[in-house]
């Protein structure tokens, strides 16, 4: 056996490969797209503008944004196949469904068998149409109704509240699910952007790909951060519950939900963004507790912030869909909607210089030993 090696559970620490998409400085609390601070893109950009960017690598002009617009909505359209493996499945997970749905593309749509750079991003921009669809389309038939149609006069985001909840968004909730998109959209060597790059290093097609994204997307370890937090909060009920409920947990040496990250020791910087979003929409619908609940816990963990326990964006995400009336099974496939073109992009990046991802487990079992025939076995 190999002596003295170090082993690096869960890859912490390891660089892999070489990425320009995005770079994350957790000492500061920083995240960058392609050069570009996630404050000013959160204040300024559309969805669709940061998928651009992720992509191909800049800002667009009007005119690349127009025909990348038209792009991504001439893709709203499923196969009636589809819609029939939803309703077959319509008592699963929104997760299991929504992976299904994806790799039944893969077999209903010949083009998903393409590979190429070219291939992988005309069929992973069809896909970041076609996911918030199947997500939509599973909310109204599990519900008893028939799903609503794509409107392709509308953003992605105002899209695809339109398609969950039957009715146009108003401006300020189509800009905050667009800003909750945006915040998601990417980021680094993730368990689910790192799933699907070990897809592609096999050669598989980006459908593939996908489908091993969603599933490591569905652990909750990964995506199930905004759900908990909602659980949380209505265990607390009430702000002047909090402070007790942090002293218990830390008591017993157990997690709160939405502190800490893997990679941000400082406050992670896309929450600031979902805070103030909590705050506002909170109190456009008269339901101002949800927040106050949210900062008498964050004031509770203040001592353990010098420990790296600071808030991370998911502390927030849960109650913008709680508030919206969306089912906490949503949650997790509402991340995914959002991390559609960094996935895409990992892909992309994984394939300009394919490598078979094969690392190494060191064997710490019984050394060699001799064959014991059946009749002599204890």
């Amino acid at each position: 056996m190999i002596e003295d090696v170090k082993i690096n559970r869960g890859l912490k620490g390891i660089y892999f490969e070489r990425s320009g998409v995005s770079h994350i400085d957790g000492g500061k609390g920083e995240l960058l797209y392609r050069g570009y601070t996630i404050h000013d893109l959160a204040e300024n950009a559309t969805f669709e503008e940061v998928c651009y960017l992720l992509i191909h690598g800049e800002l667009p002009n009007t005119d690349e944004l127009a025909a990348f617009d038209a792009e991504l909505k001439a893709g709203r359209e499923l196969p009636d196949a589809v819609y029939d493996i939803i309703r077959s499945a319509k008592d699963g997970h929104p997760m299991d469904v929504l992976r299904t749905a994806v790799s039944a593309l893969a077999a209903l749509e010949p083009t998903s068998q393409e590979v190429g750079e070219a291939a992988f991003i005309r069929n992973g921009l069809r896909l970041t149409a076609q996911v918030p669809m199947i997500i939509a389309a599973h909310e109204a038939i599990r519900n008893g109704r028939e799903p609503v149609m794509a409107d392709k006069n509308l953003s992605h985001a105002a899209n695809w509240l339109w398609m969950l909840k039957g009715e146009k968004p108003s401006e300020e909730a189509a800009k905050l699910a667009d800003v909750d998109f945006i915040l998601h959209a990417e980021h680094g060597a993730n368990a689910s952007a790192f799933a699907a790059r070990v897809t592609v290093g096999t050669e598989a097609n980006l459908h593939g790909a996908m489908v091993t994204a969603l599933s490591t997307l569905a652990g909750p370890a990964h995506g199930g951060a905004a759900e908990d937090v909602m659980k949380m909060v209505h265990e607390i009920g009430t702000p002047d519950k909090a402070a007790e409920y942090v002293k218990t947990k830390r008591k017993a040496r157990e997690a709160v939900t939405g502190f800490g990250h893997r990679v941000y020791r400082a406050e992670d910087p896309r929450a600031r963004h979902m805070r103030e979003g909590v705050r506002k929409l909170g109190a456009e619908m008269g339901a101002p507790e949800w927040y106050e609940i949210l900062q008498a816990v964050v004031d509770a963990m203040k001592p353990y912030s010098r420990h790296g326990l600071n808030v991370n964006v998911d502390f927030y995400s849960g109650v913008i869909y709680q508030l919206h009336g969306i089912p906490m099974d949503l949650y997790v496939p509402i991340f995914a909607i959002g991390r559609m073109p960094g996935w895409i992009i990992q892909c992309v990046e994984q394939q300009r210089q394919n490598i078979l991802i094969r690392p190494l487990t060191l064997y710490n079992g019984p050394d060699k030993r001799d064959w014991i025939t059946l009749g002599d076995r204890a």
